[in-house]
C-alpha cells in the first residue's frame, strides 16, 4: 500500500463522509476484519471514488440512482450526504430520484424521497425553499 493511495483514500473519505452520523460501512467491516476493511476501503474509496474521470458530484448522483432503484436505503442516506458534501443541490438529488421511477417504479421513488427528506431534515435543510419556476 503506497502512501499516495492511503492519503487519497483519507482525502476522499473526508470529502464524501465528513459529518455523517450514521454507521459507515467501513466501521461495520472493521468490527469483523480490520485488514479486509482497510483493503476494501482502499479500493472503493481510494481507487474508485477518488477517480477524477467524472466529477465527484456526477459520481454521487449516479450512485444515488443505483441505490434508489436497488432500494438500499441505508447506503442511499450515506450517499445523499456525500452528494450534498460535494455540492449537489437537494433539487438535483430529488430529480435523480424521480428519474428512477421510469426504470424502478414509483415505490422506489417514494422511498428514495423519504430518505432524502430525512437526510435534509437532519442537516437543517428541510423544508426546501420554493423556487419560482
Amino acid at each position: 500500500m503506497t502512501e499516495d493511495l492511503k492519503s487519497r483514500t483519507a482525502r476522499t473519505a473526508s470529502l464524501y463522509f465528513q459529518n455523517y452520523t450514521g454507521e459507515r460501512p467501513f466501521d461495520l467491516w472493521r468490527s469483523f476484519d480490520k485488514d479486509l476493511a482497510r483493503e476494501l476501503s482502499m479500493f472503493i474509496t481510494g481507487q474508485m471514488y477518488a477517480r477524477e474521470r467524472i466529477p465527484h458530484a456526477t459520481r454521487q448522483l449516479i450512485t444515488i440512482s443505483a441505490l434508489t432503484v436497488l432500494e438500499r436505503s441505508e447506503e442511499l442516506k450515506l450517499h445523499i450526504n456525500a452528494a450534498l458534501n460535494v455540492g449537489c443541490k437537494p433539487k438535483e438529488i430529488a430529480e435523480v430520484i424521480f428519474q428512477c421511477g421510469i426504470y424502478g417504479g414509483m415505490p422506489v421513488v417514494n422511498q428514495g424521497l423519504k430518505v432524502l427528506r430525512s437526510t435534509l431534515t437532519e442537516r437543517g435543510m428541510w423544508p426546501l425553499e420554493s423556487e419560482a419556476e
